[in-house]
């Protein structure tokens, strides 16, 4: 009589929710893309378009947001608080994420995200490949379709997307104008991450770009954060406008939020 009763609960559930329609974010489209440089990995972009879209001549800028599976919601509503008060202008958000049957987002993730072989994860090393996707499929793919300024690509993630947003900005410095990485992992692989700055400073690029970092204070990266901080100031780079900041009371996976706000409104800020 129990498992009766259960039955017909479950049954009775699974029809009230079919009865409503399923939400969906209003201005957003997804789209999907298959890479053959990426060994035929399918992504799903998640795009979202500004207001005037399909009223206007203008192109608009385009953040490229990693780790949109989580992360999509999060920023479109950072972006209609920041557009609202009129720090950022209107923009395209591209949230990339993976496709295909019940994708292993920790795994793929290490494997696009990190920029060097770590023997201990047999799938990672593959960010250079993640890169050229972006470089020479998704580029293409998203400025053909929509009116996007190729002059104003910003590159925004976490942790280990954060990592891989360093990377662009160090081994591709044509990419993008601009980065955003909150708790970056600049730990991965013994700080290698310090090898590619080095190439980056030893290459002179004049290209001026923006780069916003953070971390949580009661992070354990904390330390190796702030080293790392320190060893970009004393570069004095003449191109690269960098801002940082400790967060107070802050997680890593707190960190999203106000660097993913602060970050935009640090690169679209006016001259005084």
């Amino acid at each position: 009589m129990k498992t009766i009763l259960t039955i017909l609960f479950l049954s009775f559930l699974v029809n009230s929710y079919a009865q409503y329609p399923r939400v969906d974010i209003p201005g957003s489209q997804v789209r999907k893309i298959t890479s053959s440089i990426v060994d035929g990995q399918e992504y799903e972009l998640q795009i979202l378009l500004p207001g005037s879209y399909g009223s206007s001549n203008k192109k608009y800028p385009v953040v490229y947001l990693m780790d949109s599976q989580w992360d999509f919601p999060l920023v479109k509503s950072i972006y209609g608080q920041q557009l609202y008060d009129k720090f950022i202008p209107e923009m395209i958000i591209v949230g990339i994420t993976w496709g295909g049957t019940k994708p292993n987002y920790d795994s793929l993730r290490i494997r696009d995200y990190s920029p060097t072989h770590h023997s201990s994860v047999p799938q990672s090393g593959g960010a250079d490949k993640f890169l050229s996707f972006m470089k020479n499929e998704l580029f293409p793919f998203i400025e053909s379709s929509y009116p996007a300024d190729s002059a104003n690509r910003i590159m925004m993630g976490c942790s280990f997307g954060g990592l891989v947003t360093l990377y662009a900005m160090f081994s591709q410095p044509k990419m993008f104008s601009g980065y955003v990485a909150a708790s970056p992992y600049t730990g991965w692989d013994n700080q290698y991450i310090y090898k590619f700055e080095k190439d980056y400073f030893q290459s002179n690029s004049a290209r001026p770009v923006k780069l916003y970092l953070t971390v949580g204070d009661v992070e354990p990266s904390k330390p190796g954060f702030e080293k790392f901080v320190a060893h970009l100031a004393s570069r004095n780079y003449s191109a690269v406008s960098i801002q940082s900041k400790v967060l107070e009371n802050t997680g890593h996976s707190g960190t999203k939020s106000e660097t993913f706000g602060r970050g935009l409104q640090f690169y679209f800020q006016k001259k005084k």
